[in-house]
């Protein structure tokens, strides 16, 4: 109602604006009286007279003055006011006008705006997205709609094996490999339920000893088993890989998901910005940050530009397919150096510099990313967290113990 109140005081100022001055009667004309010409001539008589002497000039002034006088005297009677105000113009402009801002300004409301969306306060949102969250349906409703749908092209040896793996694990249902082997197959022949039931297996059999990448690949199989929907099973454990780890890449993609689908895109929108600056843009789950931090960018009514992309894009990918080894290398060499100069000139963020790292080890080119670990630890020497994951490059480089 707020809305409609203020949008009809803005029409009304503006039509109290134009209204009146295309109301206004033109200011009238007033007939010129025939005797007021005459008496204009005879003043012009009076000084030619004058100048031929045939009169004084005593008697000039008041013959003059007696002319004046009648000439006042008739301007001021004049004729009837004429006006030259075209008013049923007038009448229709304003009626036009008015027809203009009114049905004009509804029209292109009803086209760019939402009519009969209810003015809904910023408190309200949140609230509602808060409610959203709370009704969400469990992980099992979430599966239900959705339909398996079995990959195709797997080779009958490895069903033969998912068989065995099935009986096996039945037959010792606390058998913690079988359970892993398992749902690592499930998910492989796109029946993720039972992947996510093996993974939940598997993680209650290891307790404690559970590591982060068998809670990655839970999350990952039941969004993927619910069809993208995020559960309150998944966010209790997403809280969990973010309390050892605030950093960790699937569950910040993940808690982004679900607020996107609760309604509040503003916070869906920031997890995902800073997963798209801070992580290694070739991590799956940064790229389905970068798919769809655009679409919350805009729904947060946030003016955003994504970042380019480091490193090789799907096009670079798709033509290494076709090359030999010696010209893939030569390909992976130059965007290692393009990375390496950017660092070098512009900085970045750890990411990038542990990516350089390990690309360095795996080229085999130990003395350069010994010198670019060297390097990233006088700049991030105060930020433990930076250090931890270039760390973890330097092992996988295998310059650190």
């Amino acid at each position: 109602m707020l809305f409609w109140i203020i949008a009809c005081l803005i029409v009304a100022l503006v039509a109290a604006t134009l209204l009146p001055t295309l109301l206004r009667p033109v200011a009238p004309k007033v007939a010129q009286a025939p005797d007021i010409g005459v008496y204009r001539d005879q003043l012009a008589e009076v000084d030619r007279d004058l100048a031929r002497g045939l009169l004084d000039p005593p008697e000039a002034e008041r013959t003059r003055t007696e002319i004046a006088r009648r000439l006042l005297a008739a301007d001021k009677a004049g004729l009837p006011a004429q006006s030259d105000s075209p008013m049923p113009v007038s009448r229709s402009l304003a009626a036009l006008v008015l027809v203009i801002l009114g049905a004009g300004s509804l029209g292109l409301y009803a086209w760019l705006g939402a009519p009969g969306y209810p003015d809904i306060s910023r408190a309200s949102r949140i609230a509602a997205g808060d409610a959203m969250r709370e009704a969400r349906m469990d992980q099992a409703a979430a599966e239900a709609l959705v339909p398996v749908t079995l990959a195709t092209d797997v080779p009958a040896a490895d069903m033969t094996l998912i068989d065995q793996l099935r009986t096996a694990v039945r037959d010792h249902p606390d058998q913690v490999q079988g359970w892993g082997f398992l749902a690592e197959y499930e998910g492989r022949i796109g029946n993720y339920p039972a992947a996510a039931r093996a993974q939940e297996r598997l993680i209650a059999l290891k307790g404690d000893t559970a590591t982060v990448a068998d809670y990655e690949y839970l999350v990952d199989v039941q969004v993927t088993a619910a069809g993208g929907f995020v559960s309150p099973e998944v966010e209790l454990t997403l809280r969990r890989l973010l309390a050892d780890d605030e950093k960790n890449i699937t569950a910040r993609y993940y808690t982004g998901l679900l607020y996107a689908q609760t309604d509040r895109p503003d916070i869906a929108f920031r997890l995902w910005r800073d997963l798209v600056t801070d992580s290694p843009a070739d991590d799956v789950h940064v790229q389905l940050a970068r798919g769809g931090v655009m679409d919350a960018a805009i729904r947060a009514g946030v003016d955003y530009e994504l970042p380019p992309e480091v490193g090789p894009s799907a096009a670079d990918i798709t033509a290494a397919q076709g090359m030999t080894p010696e010209a893939q290398q030569a390909m992976i060499r130059g965007m290692v150096g393009q990375l390496s100069d950017r660092l070098a000139t512009q900085g970045g963020p750890p990411a990038d510099w542990a990516r350089l790292i390990s690309s360095l080890g795996v080229l085999g080119d130990k003395d350069q990313a010994r010198a670019i670990w060297t390097e990233a630890q006088g700049v991030f020497a105060a930020d433990p967290a930076a250090m931890a994951q270039l760390l973890a490059a330097a092992q996988s480089a295998g310059i650190a113990e």
